[in-house]
């Protein structure tokens, strides 16, 4: 039987996964904009990433935490 621990931690190895694929996805958007006119959307997209890319620490962090 899983314990709550081993459940826990991967359901969050998985999540990690997704985030930072997700991470990789939205950074790849902004690779249009680059040197165009349009820094906003670069802007907004680099930020998206990094605000993904500190979840996917924060996740695989509590995944360390559990052990």
């Amino acid at each position: 039987m899983a314990t709550p621990d081993s459940s826990t931690s991967a359901e969050l190895a998985a999540l990690a996964e997704t985030v930072g694929r997700s991470r990789d996805r939205v950074a790849g958007l902004a690779e249009p904009y680059l040197g165009t006119e349009r820094d906003d959307v670069v802007s907004a997209v680099y930020e998206a990433e990094r605000q993904l890319a500190g979840a996917e620490r924060a996740i695989r962090r509590a995944l360390r935490i559990l052990g």
